[in-house]
């Protein structure tokens, strides 16, 4: 018998928030992984499912090994 713990994962996500006023969730280590939502609760469980399909359909992305490092704010000249 497995438990969620036996086969949990964790996931580095990515929040912005768009002009709209809309959260969107991208997923580095599984690309193309992304949705959006209005609320920041909505947004976790939309992402949750987000990640449970990506996993489904790429087997190679589940042994991803990108370890996230953080996130740096960059300015360039306009």
């Amino acid at each position: 018998m497995n438990s969620e713990s036996d086969t949990a994962r964790d996931f580095t996500v990515i929040v912005e928030r768009d002009e709209d006023g809309n959260y969107v969730a991208s997923v580095p280590a599984l690309a193309g992984c992304h949705t959006q939502a209005r609320s920041l609760d909505e947004l976790i469980e939309r992402v949750q499912e987000a990640i449970a399909v990506c996993l489904e359909d790429d087997d190679a992305a589940a042994r991803s090994t990108l370890e996230f490092i953080g996130v740096q704010r960059v300015t360039v000249p306009a």
